[in-house]
């Protein structure tokens, strides 16, 4: 059986990718299949670097019974690009950062938005700027379910 390395890209790695990585993890456990997944995230930036996630980010988790413990924000490597199957970007601007690390595959390289085309949005936002971690849990949500019915670990 494959098991899937898959990694969540944001620019700072303290909001939308832990977010993202933590709550695809939760979603695995839940389907049965974590241990055909291996997950990470990473910022283009390295702003936070060694840093916790978001003060947002932490309590939404919480919220919602997912444990954030762990975490500890890191910046994309060139090891990546070999290292995970797919990379995962919350925005364009992350996406072209990827396209310019490790070329353009979109097989492999893309943003969670593109699983989820019927949510009308073509990012995650950033609720650093909008504050909304609602909305970004929502959107995570859905595309972590999309990944997984995309890796044919769910119905």
């Amino acid at each position: 059986m494959k098991t899937y390395r898959i990694l969540f890209v944001c620019l700072g790695n303290i909001c939308r990718s832990p977010m993202a990585e933590y709550v695809f993890r939760s979603q695995a456990a839940e389907a049965g299949v974590a241990h055909r997944i291996e997950t990470a995230s990473s910022g283009t930036s390295g702003w936070h670097n060694g840093e916790n996630m978001h003060n947002g980010t932490l309590k939404k988790l919480k919220q919602q019974g997912i444990d954030p413990s762990g975490f500890a924000s890191s910046q994309v490597r060139q090891s990546d690009g070999s290292r995970y199957d797919f990379l995962i970007a919350m925005d364009d601007n992350n996406l072209a950062e990827l396209e310019r690390l490790f070329g353009r595959r979109p097989e492999q390289i893309f943003k969670l938005t593109d699983l989820i085309p019927e949510s009308g949005y073509n990012h995650v936002p950033d609720p650093w700027y909008t504050g909304d971690f609602d909305e970004t849990f929502r959107l995570v949500s859905d595309g972590s379910r999309a990944l997984l019915r995309k890796l044919g670990l769910t119905p």
